[in-house]
């Protein structure tokens, strides 16, 4: 099994993922589709023992590591590329699954990322949120924050990250990267967390805030003065706000709370789907924590509803709700409205209607506006 040929068909196909797994040909994922190298025999077991020696390149520690855990997460080369890896077992075999990590780090432009969430980057201290479900573009997004500052501020930035996948030279900033977990930087992440207190950065960069360990090292580094950027595998905003209080017992939460509605300046959470070329496009959902928001974050009994609704009305200050990214996408003729619902429960389809009838107005005025300008 050629691993060297497969990866870089993978990268002649600019495909997202390879799929080596016993027993069917190497799959390769192309803007969401999974599709079979054809050209290539079944995957036996002894080659997903040559795969697996393939990406472990002989290090005895993370070997140790994977059949003591039956799971690894590594990175690796390959030509100019960089790649995130990750080994599980089934039925007694690795399966490998390995992300292409594109070199060219795209713009805000290029990604769709909201300019309020650029803007943000200039807080000298705080915590933003950058949250999404599993192949949303969560790493992309913070790897983008973390080139805009570099390209536009004198900071030193410190990133904690399970595997490293963009590579930052120093420009403005001075850039410290760490790996996390076996045969990397440092163990844990808390563990990083912790250490920055001492490392004086300006900025801490967590790839992932797993636990209430690493959120409550984030919350202290950001008290301490420092702006702290992170990622959480949630689907919303207000899940995001819902899961940093629900790692907390009870009796601790109000304390939490107070804590968060002082802090958080920002989240994003985002979604990538199938526009109607058969490209990914970015859906954002953007919170800005104001003085109203930090009040509803406050509130005993806070409900997911209410922060919901404090988004959709609060595009005075930033805020960006995820029916106005689907209803403008639609209006702009990107995306289909079967796609736009597809990502909305039942009870919003309504108001997606509503708004999307309020663009499509308010567009029309506008054209309007210009043709008569135009004429005069």
């Amino acid at each position: 099994m050629d691993v060297n040929s497969i990866l870089a068909e993978a990268k002649k196909l600019d495909a997202s993922d390879v799929h080596f797994i016993p027993g069917i040909k190497p799959i390769t994922r192309v803007n969401r589709d999974l599709i079979e190298l054809e050209q290539y025999s079944e995957i036996s077991k002894d080659d997903i023992m040559e795969i697996y020696d393939y990406f472990l390149q002989g290090n005895v520690d993370k070997d140790e590591y994977y059949r003591k855990n039956k799971v690894l997460d590594i990175s690796a080369e390959f030509q100019d590329i960089r790649l995130r890896v990750n080994i599980s077992c089934s039925e007694g075999l690795p399966v490998i699954i390995t992300r292409l990590i594109k070199n060219e780090l795209p713009t805000y432009e290029e990604l769709g990322v909201p300019d309020i969430v650029r803007r943000m980057t200039n807080q000298e201290q705080g915590l933003i949120l950058v949250t999404g479900k599993t192949n949303s573009g969560k790493t992309t997004t913070l790897n983008a924050l973390i080139n805009f500052i570099n390209d536009n501020y004198n900071k030193k930035i410190l990133t904690l990250e399970s595997p490293i996948e963009y590579k930052h030279k120093c420009k403005k900033s001075i850039i410290v990267q760490k790996e996390v977990g076996v045969g990397g930087d440092i163990l844990k992440y808390s563990m990083g967390t912790k250490n920055s207190l001492r490392e004086d950065c300006d900025i801490l960069v967590i790839g992932e805030i797993r636990d209430k360990e690493t959120m409550e090292a984030a919350i202290e580094t950001a008290e301490s003065g420092h702006l702290v950027i992170g990622t959480l595998h949630t689907k919303s905003c207000a899940e995001a706000i819902d899961r940093i209080i629900n790692f907390y017992d009870i009796s601790d939460q109000p304390q939490v709370r107070f804590l968060i509605s002082s802090l958080l300046k920002l989240v994003i959470s985002q979604r990538l789907i199938k526009n109607k070329i058969g490209t990914l496009t970015l859906v954002p959902e953007v919170l800005v924590v104001d003085n109203v928001v930090s009040g509803i974050l406050r509130k005993d009994k806070l409900t997911k509803s209410e922060v919901e609704d404090a988004i959709q009305s609060g595009s005075n200050n930033g805020s960006i709700g995820l029916i106005n990214s689907l209803a403008k996408l639609f209006t702009d003729d990107i995306i289909t409205l079967d796609q736009a619902k597809a990502q909305l429960e039942e009870k919003n389809i309504e108001v997606l209607n509503r708004t999307i009838m309020q663009m499509k107005l308010k567009k029309e005025t506008e054209d309007s506006q210009k043709a008569t300008g135009a004429n005069a």
